[in-house]
């Protein structure tokens, strides 16, 4: 009886443990490309999700750029789940975030 009780909480500690990065799989994964932008979203086994959204913008004086919004979570080892919002625009990359520093 105490072999099974033993063998059945090795067998729960292994289904609960985390997924190793090396074997995640990708469970979700859509994308659109068009010649004003692109876009994609993915998720992982491992918990990893992102998603972007890029268009062209026109800055004047023949000048014109990707405006790329997005964001990205991940589950750390400490068990907590960051996330991280962000544009990159005429003004660079600007990540938020509550695990980030302000300025």
């Amino acid at each position: 009886m105490k072999f099974i009780v033993a063998f059945a909480a090795l067998i729960a500690l292994a289904l609960a443990a985390p997924v190793d990065e090396k074997d995640a799989q990708v469970l979700k994964y859509d994308s659109d490309v068009s010649a004003d932008g692109y876009s994609f979203q993915y998720d992982t086994s491992n918990g990893i999700q992102a998603q972007e959204k890029a268009e062209l913008k026109n800055f004047g004086d023949d000048v014109v750029a990707l405006v790329v919004r997005g964001s990205y979570s991940y589950t750390a080892a400490d068990g907590q789940v960051y996330t991280v919002n962000y544009v990159a625009d005429e003004n660079g990359f600007q990540p938020e975030g509550a695990h980030l520093p302000t300025v």
